[in-house]
């Protein structure tokens, strides 16, 4: 174990993990009390060696490590990778590439709905990993023992875990559906967030233009507040006041003091006259500019429907010990319900051929569901 806290350093043992074709790579971070994560530490292994990179350490400039996960000669192996890829993209601007992540193909091979590490770690190694420092403040210094040791052995079992999962693709001939899936992970358009389409993320449901409009407003706003302040979206502005003010559309100060879920005195903070402004800049929006809110489906079977699609998707896992969650979601088995031409996942590429044209067919009477000596199987209609 060797820590790391010079740039020269850095760059060395980057120049070393760069002579394999696959290295293992995992962060530690917080971002609890702030918008952006706080990177603390850094840990990447070879087949030859485990580094651990104190990324708070004075003066270490983290270029090289960039400069690593941009090698396109270099496979990235992480375990749940998003968080990891926001991090670097947000310092960088670049997005580790070519990548490999444990976490989906897992999904893939049937180890159920977004498996942990540690469970993961288990199963397939059946080493039963540390979880006491979990939770522990990676932003004090020094780094404990215990601590190096912990971040260490995160990046050591990782590559066991690629090696059995790897083979195990493989020889199932799924390789490819994780491929596909990196790519969509590796994709700028994942971590490129603009404030204008924050309110996307907000599972408030509005339904007239004039609500949207407002919604897309303040929670753009909210979003930018957040940002510059770095602070949580929550510190700014709860997402149940968001709602409220995108439904009530308050104009003045005193009727913003008339929302519940602001807190007291709110109105007369400074932030209460750039909500006020936000309203009304999104009352002025064109509507027809507006992003198309969703139509209420008048199929009056659709839930019904739907019902039936989530038995069909858990057989459909069942049978080919794929996690249901990585082959489709509940709004992708609504929208089939109400379009056959639906843009989701489960109808595009191994996904469509796995369930999405089984899903047509039994939405159209094509195929059926019967129960035959107590399990569930499908009939085929014609």
């Amino acid at each position: 174990m060797n820590l790391i806290t010079t740039t020269p350093d850095l760059a060395a043992a980057c120049d070393r993990l760069a002579q394999h074709k696959v290295i293992t790579v995992d962060t530690e971070f917080l971002r609890e009390s702030t918008y952006y994560p706080l990177l603390c530490v850094v840990q990447m292994a070879s087949a030859d060696e485990a580094i651990v990179i104190d990324a708070l350490a004075p003066g270490l400039d983290l270029k090289p490590f960039f400069a690593l996960m941009s090698n396109e000669a270099v496979l990235k192996v992480f375990h749940a990778a998003r968080q990891d890829i926001e991090i670097v993209w947000h310092m960088s601007g670049t997005i580790p590439h070519p990548i490999f992540d444990t976490q989906v193909a897992a999904m893939v091979l049937g180890y159920g709905d977004s498996i942990a590490y540690d469970a993961l770690v288990e199963r397939v190694t059946g080493h039963r990993p540390d979880k006491t420092h979990r939770f522990t403040d990676w932003s004090r210094r020094p780094l404990t023992e215990e601590q190096m040791h912990y971040a260490v052995s995160d990046v050591t079992h990782l590559r066991d875990v690629f090696a059995s999962l790897d083979a195990d693709l493989k020889k199932r001939g799924r390789s490819d559906w994780v491929s596909e899936e990196m790519e969509v992970l590796t994709s700028p358009k994942t971590y490129d967030f603009h404030p204008e389409r924050a309110w996307e993320r907000l599972k408030t449901r509005v339904r007239k233009p004039k609500e949207l409009a407002v919604l897309i407003e303040v929670a753009a706003w909210r979003e930018q507040e957040a940002q510059s302040r770095d602070v949580p979206r929550s510190r700014v502005l709860k997402d149940d006041a968001v709602g409220d003010i995108a439904t009530h559309a308050p104009t003045s100060l005193e009727r913003l003091a008339n929302l519940r879920s602001l807190p007291k005195g709110f109105d007369r903070s400074k932030w209460g006259s750039d909500i006020v402004a936000a309203v009304q800049r999104g009352l002025a929006r064109d509507h027809g500019s507006l992003p198309k809110l969703e139509k209420p489906r008048n199929n009056s079977n659709g839930a019904a429907i739907v019902e039936l699609l989530k038995v069909l998707l858990r057989m459909t896992s069942e049978r080919h010990a794929v996690a249901s969650k990585v082959i489709a979601t509940v709004d992708d088995l609504e929208q089939i319900a109400a379009d056959d031409h639906a843009d989701v996942g489960a109808l595009h590429g191994w996904r469509r051929e796995l369930f999405g044209e089984a899903a047509l067919k039994l939405k159209h009477g094509q195929l059926a569901l019967a129960i035959d000596k107590g399990r569930v199987v499908r009939v085929d209609r014609g």
